[in-house]
């Protein structure tokens, strides 16, 4: 099988699959190809034209200081941190050629409820890989503990805003695996009344 396979619209959704961002490398998306995609992303539906997310492109020379903040970050945030968790978050920051942070930035109070606006964010970031693997490269969207964090979130947003993922992006340096998929007589129902 051939992955992200771009002959038509329906192959490729066919056919998607994240790279896990470890596993990227260079080449990755020019800063007008991630300006590109991110445009594609935003297209996401979005009730009441809200909005309810944000993209932080980290470039790729602040790459390494966002390593040294997400360890300073741990330490502060888990005093049982050890150095093999301050090295793997290091390493998080400075996978794959490029990274774009997506931020869940819901209206509140607003008549459309927050659940629909976090939605839409989750589906900025599915576009975001759907732009991504359109354009030839792969990606991985990931949270872990920085998704989670504060400290993190406070370097990208504000309080009232969530990390809905990093997006990590590049080219694959090994060839894509498929992975197990659930069965579908296991997922989906038709409904009978």
């Amino acid at each position: 099988m051939t992955f992200n396979d771009r002959t038509t619209p329906l192959t490729l959704l066919q056919t998607r699959r994240s790279g896990k961002p470890r596993d990227l490398a260079a080449p990755g998306p020019s800063p007008e190809q991630l300006d590109q995609m991110v445009a594609i992303a935003a297209r996401t539906p979005d009730h009441g034209k809200l909005a309810p997310w944000r993209f932080v492109i980290v470039p790729d020379d602040a790459r390494p200081a966002l390593a040294l903040k997400l360890v300073e970050i741990l330490r502060a945030e888990n005093a049982e941190a050890t150095a093999r968790d301050e090295e793997a978050a290091a390493q998080f920051a400075t996978q794959a050629p490029a990274l774009v942070v997506v931020l869940s930035a819901p209206v509140q109070p607003h008549k459309i409820s927050l659940w629909e606006q976090e939605l839409s964010a989750g589906a900025a970031c599915m576009n975001l890989l759907h732009a991504a693997h359109a354009m030839g490269f792969a990606g991985g969207w990931l949270t872990g503990w920085p998704a989670y964090s504060p400290g993190v979130r406070d370097l990208f947003g504000s309080a009232d805003q969530r990390i809905a993922g990093f997006v990590f992006l590049g080219t694959p340096a090994r060839p894509l695996e498929e992975r197990p998929r659930g069965d579908l007589s296991r997922i989906v129902y038709r409904w009978n009344p």
